[in-house]
């Protein structure tokens, strides 16, 4: 069997396993599986606003799981991205709200205010891993809850002392009269359009780019790498804060599409870590990410209809996601089972 082939197999069959099982757990909780995915269709595809909200779920998703991806492919596990988000989602909202400018400029502004402010928030980690060897997965684990009360203490100042931000100007908001029309009053925003040309970046930026070379070849291996001349220390601070922008533009999305605004925060999105299960799920290819967000959002927004429609909690699509995420990672077995499926059907022959 083919490596392309087992691949591609892997997490279909991991969705198909958190699918089953997830059917069991329903069963055994004593609700019906049917009914219960049912909803969970319906909720994602019943109507053009669900339809609608399903896109808007999965947007950021794209670019949690491409900053998370993009850190893996070159060497680093950036668990950082949910504060990096929400530091752009701060910058987005602050730009979006005190400046008066034509759209042509206020969007993009509100937009490279956010990738500078998440990648600002990477660049601390990546810093103190190049020169200090400090891991990365300890301080961008901190940097998440300083980034959360960081942002709650900063609103607070902006606001005069309220509880959000205000609505940003018209000028920088993403929504679009067209798609809400067309989407019977969904908040889809043109975000999602901006989602697929940063997956075509980071593919460009990774695939054809002598820089992209470097930060992998440096992930791969770094000895190797200095001794061919690469700078390492300037490629993993590069890295990171790469990462940091993906993850900082997704923050944006929520600020300037989404909810207009931000409000303090009591507890992290979760954005940035299901951003984890997102990379995973798409083998940290940019095209593959796209489809692990699509299945994220889909189950995510599609579970919102299952206590209503089937009385099923949501709790339960917490479960169907922990699964797959779970196959996912079991993924060697899987592709041990399917090499020596592979070798019987060819002794067979």
């Amino acid at each position: 069997m083919s490596k392309r082939l087992v691949n591609i197999l892997v997490p279909l069959i991991s969705i198909l396993l958190g699918l089953i099982i997830g059917a069991i757990v329903m069963a055994v909780s004593g609700f019906n599986p049917i009914d219960g995915y049912v909803a969970l269709w319906n909720g994602i595809f019943m109507d053009t606003y669900t339809l609608g909200e399903t896109i808007r779920q999965i947007t950021p998703y794209v670019f949690s799981g491409l900053a998370v991806a993009f850190a893996f492919r070159t060497g680093l596990f950036n668990i950082g991205v949910e504060g990096q988000l929400i530091m752009g989602w701060l910058a987005a909202a602050w730009v979006g709200q005190a400046f008066e400018l034509p759209a042509v400029l206020h969007v993009p502004l509100a937009l490279l205010a956010a990738a500078v402010a998440g990648a600002l928030w990477a660049f601390i980690p990546g810093l103190l891993k190049a020169k200090l060897q400090v891991h990365e997965v300890i301080v961008t684990i901190m940097m998440n809850y300083i980034a959360l009360h960081v942002a709650n203490a900063l609103i607070g100042v902006i606001s005069g002392g309220e509880e959000r931000t205000e609505k940003i100007h018209e000028s920088a908001s993403l929504r679009s009269d067209f798609l809400e029309t067309m989407t019977d009053y969904s908040r889809l925003h043109w975000g999602f359009i901006i989602a697929l040309l940063a997956v075509i970046v980071m593919w460009f930026i990774l695939q054809k780019t002598t820089l992209g070379y470097e930060l992998k070849a440096v992930g791969f291996n770094k000895n190797a790498s200095e001794y061919a001349g690469m700078n390492v220390n300037k490629n993993i601070i590069l890295a990171m804060v790469i990462s940091g922008a993906f993850a900082g533009l997704g923050g944006a999305m929520e600020a300037l599409g989404t909810f207009e605004n931000m409000s303090k925060l009591h507890a992290s999105t979760g954005i940035g870590f299901d951003g984890i299960a997102v990379a995973l799920l798409g083998a940290n290819q940019p095209f593959g990410v796209l489809l692990g967000a699509i299945l994220f959002g889909a189950l995510k927004n599609g579970g919102l209809n299952m206590p209503s429609e089937a009385g099923v909690p949501t709790e339960i699509v917490s479960i169907v996601i922990a699964l797959i995420i779970f196959f996912v990672a079991s993924g060697y077995i899987i592709r041990v089972a399917l090499n020596q499926f592979g070798k019987k059907r060819k002794e067979e022959k």
